[in-house]
């Protein structure tokens, strides 16, 4: 599995304090992008139908795997914004255990970021996409 810093180093409660103070969308829009810039890609060789997300405008693969009770989660985009949306989801279910994923409340989380009125209806069925494809492991 390849590491990354979402959901260890960097979890929901650590976006949600960055993310509220800034004062408007370009600023959150720009973190965004800074936390899709520390994803590493995921391997070429995940990079395959079966770990593809359906339901994405753009290309998004999510793999994962168990150790222990936790779900380990790798993902990858192929557009800048989306990556660092997918940061956000990787932040709160990564390393979880199933019952802790299917317990949080994704909706109030991504509410609370501020971000959700300013995604196109594409975008946020793409990551609801995301996180229903998360949820069903």
């Amino acid at each position: 599995m390849q590491s990354h810093p979402f959901g260890t180093q960097i979890r929901a409660a650590d976006i949600q304090a960055i993310l509220t103070p800034l004062a408007g969308w370009e600023d959150r829009y720009r973190q965004v992008i800074q936390w899709g810039k520390q994803l590493p890609a995921l391997d070429t060789a995940l990079k395959n139908d079966a770990n593809k997300v359906n339901g994405c405008e753009v290309s998004v693969w999510l793999h994962w795997e168990c150790q222990g009770d936790a779900v380990l989660l790798a993902a990858d985009a192929d557009a800048r914004i989306v990556k660092g949306l997918v940061c956000l989801v990787l932040a709160a279910f990564h390393g979880k255990t199933r019952a802790e994923i299917a317990a949080f409340d994704f909706d109030a989380y991504f509410t609370s970021l501020g971000l959700a009125q300013h995604l196109t209806p594409t975008r946020n069925n793409g990551i609801h996409a995301i996180v229903s494809a998360i949820k069903a492991i």
